[in-house]
């Protein structure tokens, strides 16, 4: 059986290319003017990259949004920056959102930038998820130079996330 998102990308793909077929049927038997069917083949070619990029997100790999504002933190990895290189590493992050107390959706991984404090914090988080205590994750904004906030791009950069630790739940009394 196929997954459900892998089969969404596998009916994308199949769905692209029976309208690229469509197209070069167009342009074959038809006496349209060329720049009017090379119009078409960079409509139909520009869309294709255009969904296969926001479908990547579907499929899996990290998030390059913006973190949710409580979160439970599941798991994390480092990549190091390798400067030699011109790598800047970055820091992939598991989470499950949370709201009013209750998990959303599904867990979600997210791509960050690379920040030693960062990490120190996040390793911290994971030595105590590995002693049995689950971590509650915070994303809140940094302060920051004031200014229109819609103006700014919409990345992890400026935030500051905090983790704690997830209350135990109370059993009722006999």
């Amino acid at each position: 059986m196929i997954p459900a998102v892998s089969s969404q990308l596998l009916m994308l793909g199949v769905l692209y290319a029976l309208l690229a077929f469509g197209l070069l049927v167009l342009c074959l038997a038809t006496r349209w003017p060329v720049w009017v069917k090379g119009l078409g083949i960079v409509a139909v070619s520009g869309f294709y990259l255009l969904a296969q990029h926001t479908f990547t997100g579907v499929s899996g790999w990290p998030s390059v949004d913006r973190l949710p504002p409580k979160f439970v933190f599941l798991s994390a990895v480092f990549d190091e920056p390798v400067p030699a290189k011109g790598h800047d590493g970055a820091i992939f992050l598991w989470v499950h959102p949370v709201a009013d107390g209750k998990l959303l959706d599904m867990p979600r991984a997210y791509r960050l930038a690379y920040q030693k404090d960062l990490r120190g914090i996040l390793e911290d988080g994971l030595k105590k998820a590995r002693d049995g205590n689950a971590q509650m994750g915070s994303a809140t904004p940094k302060r920051g130079p004031a200014g229109s906030s819609w103006l700014r791009p919409a990345g992890n950069e400026d935030l500051e996330i905090r983790l704690s630790d997830v209350p135990r739940a109370q059993l009722p009394e006999k």
